[in-house]
């Protein structure tokens, strides 16, 4: 999910006005040199979005398991590229990583610790919005502004595309949920809508599921260079149709799961150039988010304008890797444990 503005880089998002450094984490510390050791304790105060507290990115425990609105960008190179993909990760697909309608929720494939909780997964953009661009820019209420339905997402300078990665992401991660006994939703699947949908729809299908958590799937569209994960939290938004209040507490605990996993399973660090080494960022600007009634985050992957990440995002392993920490972050949240 690329950010708008200036070829110089992304706007920074809302930051803490002061920091307060904790200990060092140690599952981090092994992972990441330098500058990065560590998870960040921070207190925000005073932030531009109103929102204060405390958050922390806690380091992970175990568990019993092993955005989307940017603007256009336009794939090069994308069948050649994909054609290979295919071929290199069918040796790394995991079973259950077959599509099935997105307007019916899978059954629990077995009895689990997440027996009865339902998740509902959005896999960001829709490989068909290329093919629907009239539709996907017609502006939708997010509650505090009005903004584009959806849009194509972002893609590698080889032309993997963001909306191909997601919906790949998705797939792993259902399997890994529905093992542990939960019920999962997608926003979209197999062409189904061929198009969005909406960014205010996703949201809704998350709400009408009575989802006990919804996470949004992504990987940026930055520059060259920055490199990197982070996890989207929903800032306090009270406008409109939007109210966030009553999940912002909740939303925060599954985003600081999901990112303690994340980097611990996959060995990703937190973005170097958002969220000030957290691997957390709140953000009031996003629909999925505003509108959401239910526990949600987005996740943004890595950033697939970079070369390095790059090689991470096209790998059938890694994502394999990507799911299994949002995963355990999920189930994590869903235990309380």
């Amino acid at each position: 999910m690329s950010y708008p503005g200036p070829a110089s880089g992304p706007p920074q998002p809302e930051r803490p006005r002061r920091l307060r450094r904790g200990p060092l984490t140690v599952a981090l510390a092994a992972l990441v040199p330098g500058a990065l050791l560590g998870w960040v304790v921070y207190e925000a105060v005073g932030s531009s979005g109103g929102d204060s507290g405390q958050a922390a990115v806690r380091p992970a425990t175990g568990s019993p398991s092993a955005s989307g609105e940017s603007p256009p960008t336009s794939p090069s190179g994308r069948e050649g590229q994909e054609g290979q993909e295919d071929r290199k990760d069918q040796d790394d697909k995991k079973p259950g990583a077959s599509a099935s309608p997105a307007s019916t929720a899978s059954a629990p494939t077995a009895s689990g610790p997440l027996r009865g909780k339902v998740v509902v997964i959005d896999p960001g953009h829709n490989p068909g919005n290329f093919q629907h661009t009239a539709e996907i820019n017609r502006k939708v209420d997010i509650g505090t502004h009005s903004k584009e339905c959806d849009t194509t997402g972002t893609s590698t300078n080889a032309g993997y595309t963001e909306a191909r990665f997601t919906l790949d992401l998705a797939h792993r991660l259902r399997a890994l949920l529905e093992a542990q006994g939960a019920t999962v939703k997608l926003t979209h699947d197999a062409g189904s809508p061929s198009w969005g949908p909406c960014v205010d729809e996703r949201a809704r299908i998350g709400n009408a599921a009575h989802a006990d958590a919804a996470v949004s799937l992504h990987a940026d569209g930055s520059a060259p260079g920055n490199r990197g994960f982070h996890v989207i939290l929903p800032a306090a938004v009270h406008a409109g149709a939007a109210d966030t209040r009553p999940i912002v507490a909740a939303s925060r605990d599954l985003g600081e799961r999901i990112a303690g996993n994340f980097v611990r399973v996959t060995g990703e660090a937190p973005s170097n150039y958002l969220g000030g080494g957290t691997g957390l960022v709140t953000r009031k600007d996003l629909g999925g988010l505003n509108l959401s009634t239910v526990p949600k985050v987005f996740v943004e992957c890595g950033n697939m304008r970079d070369s390095t990440d790059a090689a991470l995002l096209t790998s059938g392993a890694w994502r394999q890797k990507a799911a299994e920490g949002i995963s355990e972050g999920i189930v994590g949240f869903l235990r309380g444990s």
